[in-house]
């Protein structure tokens, strides 16, 4: 089953497939969710309504992908290093559960500002 969500936070929009994940079944089944940006070098996290354990969860992750955080219950986008990262890799703050991956451009999440409401849905077709 084809599921992407629309991701937009302030101005900014960005779409996303997720994958056959455990992790991501729940969050799609948690859809819709708001919450508030937190930056962490050139990640976005937030915490959702969404209580999961680790499942192959990863230290390092890849440019545009989408990531549930166990410890902190959130949300991530990872669009480039993070204060953890050694040169050029993308190193959350510990192990995340990839679930979905950005659709183009990662580079436009670089104007979203802390605090920032941000809502994450189904994309649905016009």
């Amino acid at each position: 089953m084809d599921r992407t969500i629309k991701i937009k936070a302030g101005t900014i929009e960005v779409i996303a497939e997720l994958n056959t994940t455990r992790t991501a079944e729940a969050i799609w089944e948690a859809l819709p969710i708001t919450g508030y940006v937190n930056l962490w070098g050139d990640e976005i996290y937030f915490s959702i309504p969404v209580s999961l354990e680790a499942e192959d969860a990863q230290e390092l992750v890849s440019l545009g992908d989408l990531g549930y955080w166990p410890p902190g219950t959130a949300f991530c986008l990872f669009f480039g290093p993070t204060p953890m990262s050694v040169g050029q890799e993308i190193r959350p703050a510990s192990p995340v559960n990839v679930f979905g991956k950005i659709i183009g451009d990662t580079n436009v999440l670089r104007q979203v500002v802390q605090r920032a409401e941000i809502t994450v849905d189904r994309e649905t077709e016009s």
